[in-house]
């Protein structure tokens, strides 16, 4: 191992410009312009260019020269300080890509993982009422689906499919690649067959080799009781379909309710504003009170007593007549508030009885 030090001739606590004047006077003495030794010269250099940056000189007083081509990295050698300072160190070098491939999270994905179809995301709107009881949908979506003629193999009818000879079957190759820290092995995915390990002797002449072409799908799914705004579905296994037979990817529904122009969802509760006269707020009354319904749009009433002397904004609750929790178990409430409605246009008798009443105080 180079001593960097001894190079320049210097202490191992010499300061920076003690540093700084070393290195001139041996630049000066071995230069190859001036008929120095380029050798000498080159060591002189490397050791000034540790030496004269604080951090790699902190490196390398802790843990040794650990720059030397084809040496492996030092037991104490400090990453974070390599990874902020990767620019020094080649731009060839990937710091991140060498750490996967020392810590074993380079090797390629497994060949069916390769082969999986892509997820897809949509969006579907509801009406409230659906949510109450469910709702069975039909959608059509244009996605990679397995292609009828090959059954999803790649293959043309009668030909079979064959082990990559590049892999042998593996589905990745071996690469060699040289950096700071010395040669690695890496593992990559095969080019000729991409990580399947095997090739289709003569390719399908409709999907030509993939297995899978771009379709129309439709899908039957049902929209589950209680499912809420922003809540999103998982339906397994029907987004697009995979290469060359790989497993199909997942489709993701997010659905979104549309607003009800009389209830207002709160959770799995429901909120309705309900006008009721002085007479009614006063005395007393049995009213009839608007329900959500059911998915088919019929809307259901029930009888609802007000209490005598119910001021304006008083709210009454009526359990099991929100909508089902998405567990199946139970259901929310409704909750009715009652706003005493203030007339604005009375008839003569009216206004003789009101000022009656205010008479007496009411």
């Amino acid at each position: 191992m180079k001593d960097y030090y001894q190079t320049l001739g210097i202490r191992k606590g010499a300061s920076q410009e003690e540093v700084k004047k070393a290195y001139r006077k041996l630049a000066h003495k071995y230069h190859p312009d001036k008929g120095g030794d380029e050798k000498k010269f080159k060591e002189i250099n490397e050791a000034y260019q540790v030496l004269s940056d604080q951090k790699k000189r902190t490196q390398y007083d802790s843990f040794g020269q650990v720059f030397e081509e084809g040496a492996g990295a030092h037991p104490g050698f400090d990453f974070n300080w390599a990874w902020g300072n990767s620019e020094n160190v080649g731009a060839e070098f990937d710091l991140g890509e060498l750490m996967e491939e020392m810590f074993g999270f380079g090797v390629p994905r497994r060949r069916k993982d390769l082969k999986r179809g892509k997820d897809i995301e949509i969006d579907l709107e509801i009406l409230l009422e659906n949510t109450l009881s469910g709702i069975e949908k039909e959608i059509s979506l244009y996605k990679m689906i397995a292609c009828s003629r090959c059954q999803g193999r790649g293959a043309e009818p009668g030909f079979s499919n064959n082990e990559c000879f590049s892999c042998r079957g593996t589905g990745h190759v071996q690469q060699i690649k040289k950096t700071f820290l010395g040669a690695f092995t890496r593992h990559t995915i095969c080019p000729e067959c991409n990580g399947e390990g095997y090739r289709p002797t003569k390719l399908c002449n409709v999907c030509k080799g993939e297995g899978r072409i771009k379709g129309e799908d439709k899908i039957k799914i049902f929209i589950p009781a209680g499912v809420d705004n922003n809540q999103v579905l998982k339906i397994e296994e029907k987004g697009e379909a995979g290469r060359r037979g790989g497993k199909p990817g997942n489709l993701y529904i997010k659905i979104f309710v549309k607003r009800h122009s009389v209830f207002k969802r709160r959770g799995d509760d429901l909120y309705v504003s309900l006008a009721i006269s002085f007479s009614q707020a006063a005395l007393g009354d049995e009213i009839e009170a608007p329900t959500l319904g059911g998915s088919d749009g019929k809307k259901t009433k029930i009888l609802l007593k007000i209490p005598s002397g119910t001021e304006s904004g008083k709210i009454l609750r009526i359990s099991e007549k929100g909508i089902p929790h998405f567990s199946g178990y139970g259901k929310g409430s409704m909750y009715v508030i009652l706003m005493v409605k203030t007339p604005t246009k009375l008839t003569k008798k009216q206004k003789e009885l009101f000022t009656e009443l205010k008479k007496q105080g009411i």
